[in-house]
């Protein structure tokens, strides 16, 4: 069984960003600050596409904040 748990309020909120592709601010405990569009998440893992469309994994127990930008 999956601990991910499709009915949280923050994972609902994040698949929220996804279809609407909204653009997010992410930052991370060590200070870094990266902005993209939501492309996927799974219970580990944020895919954030960057300016460029590429493709950063984070990992969730690095973030600190997570929030629509503008």
């Amino acid at each position: 069984m999956s601990d991910f748990d499709t009915s949280s309020p923050s994972v609902r909120q994040i698949q929220t960003y996804i279809k609407e592709k909204k653009e997010v601010e992410i930052k991370l405990i060590g200070g870094d600050l990266h902005v993209g569009k939501v492309f996927w998440q799974d219970r580990d893992c944020i895919c954030l596409l960057d300016q460029y469309d590429l493709p950063i994994m984070i990992w969730r127990h690095a973030i600190v904040y997570l929030k629509p930008k503008g």
